[in-house]
């Protein structure tokens, strides 16, 4: 029933289909392959460097679009579809379209063309024109009287509404241009153009407001915007969108902002999708819109949830890179190619200069015993104390070589000293700050262990060379210590068991299921009679939430359909 690894030797074909659709490649993946590897086989095959904003999409049985998830199982994606078909696309259009570079700047050029083809770049009749001779000079090269007569700009499929209108404006504009320009520079231009459209980077998503009206959600770089017969009618920039969640058919965008009078307010703007698979897929295509352009870690990426109490949960992990890791990563390799040009172009020089005091000719011989002995000094740490004594006697021996000199002030402090002044310290504290710390750990051991303690305490002062009635009043003090841990061991030792027992039979025994089904039954009661509460209420104070979306979605989806069934069942009975 369940395979390994191992025993999964099924090699599977897909298909995916480039940006010209005349161009098809042909793929094989393992069962257990994730989505990331079709991925980064096709981008290094077509030689694409920036692969984070290349998604690859395919429709489903019923006809739903979807991005492939590349951290997931490509076969568990894709197990109603035969054939496996993939369309390489552009999924995140970037803000400026010259970051890519090399490959990936031609198939951004490509998509854009293709959106203006099928309608998503949608722009005015004078900027259809402009970009139209653009793609004819980047195609045909420069105009040419003997070579281009007639209607040549209509062999060519420019917009999604090609008129004679719109092919004379594209001819007279190919005639202006001036000569020499090459199919880079018009390219280069084509995409100038495009980014500062409001449809840039845009995949219209057919949507119904609340009153009813048609209308596009797109969603780029910048934030969600809704069109209305190809203009851009609102706009919410990612700062503004505190939240995105879906119930039912319902997409849900919940605003925080700032007004004119600078105080912040919170709005909520609702749009039915035609399908609820529809609105899950706009759904996803938001949150990874809005995570891909603004987080600036992927690890920084939690969990996104969606879908309310009254529709199936949707969890959502953001894969892959982000932008600004992208744009860094781009930086971090400029600035160490420049680094190795310019090591590389520095000569190399010895690590160790030439001083009057080190000739030359015995740097070979110099060691770090001939630096000043300032700079061979410790911190002072346990080095330092491990070595004072020892340096401390050749100082010592070497002043009383030279004689006259009085080292007093200058004397270091030998290891004897140093734990001979620690000890006194200790033995000049209370006994109680010097023993409680030892006083609690004895307490839960033996009187064996507890006098073993105390003798090897003795014995550290003894090898110390301390005072002889300090010594004593330290044993008198320990051994005092000893008899209370004892006669506290053996009271409790020796207290009845019963009143133990009584006690943990007393304490009941934690059940998770006790706890949660009543708290369940408790919280859908309440929801369910606050819910009924506001729908049937004509109270004001209700107003506002039974005409929010969420409340419309949950009435005309649940609320009614629940409603009329019980009715028409109660007066059956009756």
């Amino acid at each position: 029933m369940f395979k390994s690894r191992n025993e999964c030797h099924g090699v599977y074909k897909c298909t995916v289909r480039l940006l010209n659709d005349s161009d098809i490649l042909e793929c094989e993946f393992q069962p257990y392959h994730k989505g990331v590897y079709i991925i980064d086989k096709l981008c290094k095959q077509l030689n694409i460097k920036e692969k984070d904003y290349f998604g690859l999409r395919y429709v489903d049985s019923s006809m739903q679009r979807h991005w492939l998830d590349l951290a997931k199982s490509i076969l568990k994606q894709c197990k109603d579809l035969d054939p496996i078909l993939f369309s390489l696309r552009v999924k995140f259009y970037p803000a400026d379209p010259f970051r890519l570079t090399g490959s990936g700047r031609i198939m951004l050029y490509q998509q854009l063309k293709r959106d203006l083809r099928h309608g998503r770049l949608y722009c005015s009749l004078g900027e259809a024109a402009a970009l139209g001779s653009l793609i004819v000079q980047e195609e045909l090269g420069d105009y040419n009287e003997d070579i281009h007569k007639g209607d040549y700009v209509s062999s060519i499929e420019l917009t999604l509404r090609q008129t004679d209108n719109l092919e004379k404006k594209i001819t007279e504009l190919h005639k202006k241009r001036a000569a020499g320009h090459d199919s880079s520079a018009a390219a280069e231009e084509f995409m100038g153009i495009a980014r500062c459209l409001e449809t840039y980077g845009i995949e219209p998503h057919p949507v119904k407001d609340h009153r009813g009206s048609h209308l596009y959600i797109g969603i780029n770089h910048s934030g969600i915007s809704s069109y209305v017969a190809g203009k851009r009618s609102q706009h919410f920039r990612w700062n503004e969108v505190h939240k995105i969640n879906f119930e039912g058919k319902m997409f849900i965008t919940h605003l925080s902002y700032t007004d004119v009078s600078r105080e912040p307010k919170k709005h909520t703007i609702g749009f039915k999708c035609p399908s609820s698979a529809a609105c899950r897929y706009l759904w996803r295509c938001a949150i990874e819109q809005m995570l891909f352009f603004t987080l600036p870690k992927s690890q920084d990426a939690a969990v996104v949830t969606g879908g309310g109490f009254f529709s199936w949960g949707t969890k959502f992990r953001y894969s892959g890179r982000t932008e600004r890791e992208i744009l860094t990563d781009s930086i971090n390799a400029l600035r160490e190619q420049k680094l190795t040009r310019s090591t590389t172009s520095k000569p190399k020089s010895s690590s160790v200069p030439a001083t009057p005091s080190s000739p030359q000719s015995q740097l070979a011989q110099i060691r770090y015993c001939s630096l000043p002995r300032s700079t061979l000094s410790e911190p002072l740490g346990y080095s330092w104390t491990l070595n004072s004594a020892r340096f401390g006697e050749q100082i010592q021996e070497s002043c009383e070589a030279k004689g006259g000199f009085s080292t007093s002030s200058l004397e270091p402090v030998c290891e004897e000293t140093r734990l001979h002044l620690s000890n006194i310290e200790i033995l000049n504290l209370t006994p109680i700050q010097k023993l409680g710390y030892k006083y609690r750990d004895r307490s839960n051991s033996s009187s064996n262990e507890s006098g073993l303690t105390v003798n090897l305490c003795t014995q550290k002062l003894d090898h110390h060379t301390a005072t002889t009635e300090q010594h004593q009043c330290f044993n008198e003090f320990s051994n005092i210590n000893c008899i209370s841990s004892t006669t506290m061991v053996n009271s409790f030792q020796n207290a009845h068991p019963v009143a133990i027992v009584k006690t943990a039979k007393t304490l009941r025994e934690f059940r998770l299921l006790h706890a949660f089904i009543p708290s369940f039954i408790f919280v859908a009661v309440a929801m369910a009679g606050a819910a009924v509460y506001v729908m049937e209420s004509e109270h004001e104070l209700f107003e506002k939430v039974r005409n929010s979306p969420e409340m419309l979605s949950l009435r005309f989806q649940y609320y009614e359909p629940l409603k009329f069934y019980f009715f028409n069942q109660f007066g059956r009975q009756n």
